[in-house]
């Protein structure tokens, strides 16, 4: 998928009103994701994303991820794109929804398992090219 193609995907499921916007929430979420993950993941979602996307999820190579709560990563997600914590949930989900577009499968699946159960609301059910618009 090419950058253009996740921002307006992204912004359609989020249901966001500029490109800016869209941008924005993007990049805080996958900024956060590579806080959370393992570093070699981050790296490996990173392999499956235009660059542009890409750059946001380096350089936590060979690190762990750091562990914090659900709340915490919407928090942070928040504070990074200038927004409140509900509308940073509902960017978060978008992001992700598309992200299982964007990736195979199994690295969606390899993905996914860096994060516990309770991080469960903000993960797709199933793939959005199933989902009726």
């Amino acid at each position: 998928m090419k950058y253009d193609e996740f921002i307006t995907h992204v912004q359609s499921v989020a249901q966001l009103d500029t490109r800016e916007e869209t941008e924005r929430a993007t990049r805080a979420t996958l900024e956060t994701i590579k806080e959370r993950i393992v570093g070699d993941e981050a790296k490996d979602l990173a392999s499956q994303l235009p660059k542009e996307l890409a750059e946001c999820l380096h350089g936590r190579e060979g690190q762990t991820g750091e562990s914090f709560s659900l709340q915490d990563f919407i928090s942070r997600v928040s504070k990074k794109e200038g927004v409140e914590p509900t509308a940073a949930a509902m960017h978060i989900r978008s992001v992700f929804t598309v992200l299982q577009d964007a990736v195979t499968p199994g690295e969606f699946a390899d993905f996914q398992s860096n994060f516990s159960d309770d991080y469960a609301e903000l993960f797709p059910t199933s793939p959005t090219s199933e989902v009726p618009r």
